[in-house]
């Protein structure tokens, strides 16, 4: 799917909402990005690169996740960085993904990201309340490349 039909049936509105309204909960950070155009490689490698692309590892808790969209090449990641990835594991990533799988194969596109997005906001709010003096690390709008 060509990334400017994809972005179509995207509610850009309700998956930013969405990250806000998880980040009031947690100390965590969560970051959309939507790349655009072909794409040959490994979804999980790329996502990685953009990762620390985009600075998200240098959250002061090490705990952003990173959703990872290529439409056109009908591919994405969900990854977290280290200080999230030891509270919650593998199963925790592989869950998400699998979730999220099933709403893309329907082409409920913002279903998906926005329960993966609520998902991942609960489980930071579990390892990574919220603290009194609460902190916006990262931006919340999607970033599309």
């Amino acid at each position: 799917m060509r990334t400017k039909e994809f972005l179509t049936h995207l509610d850009h509105d309700r998956i930013v909402a969405a990250i806000r309204a998880a980040e009031t909960k947690t100390a965590g950070e969560i970051r959309v990005y939507l790349q655009r155009g072909e794409f040959e490689g490994d979804a999980l490698v790329a996502a990685q690169a953009k990762f620390q692309e985009l600075g998200m590892e240098k959250t002061v808790d090490r705990n952003g996740i990173l959703i990872f969209v290529m439409p056109r090449a009908r591919k994405f990641a969900v990854i977290g960085d280290k200080g999230i990835h030891e509270k919650c594991g593998a199963e925790f990533w592989e869950s998400l993904v699998g979730a999220m799988r099933g709403h893309f194969l329907n082409s409920n596109f913002t279903d998906g990201m926005v329960e993966a997005i609520d998902e991942a906001g609960t489980v930071l709010a579990r390892h990574f309340p919220k603290e009194t003096t609460p902190r916006n690390e990262l931006p919340d709008e999607i970033v599309e490349g």
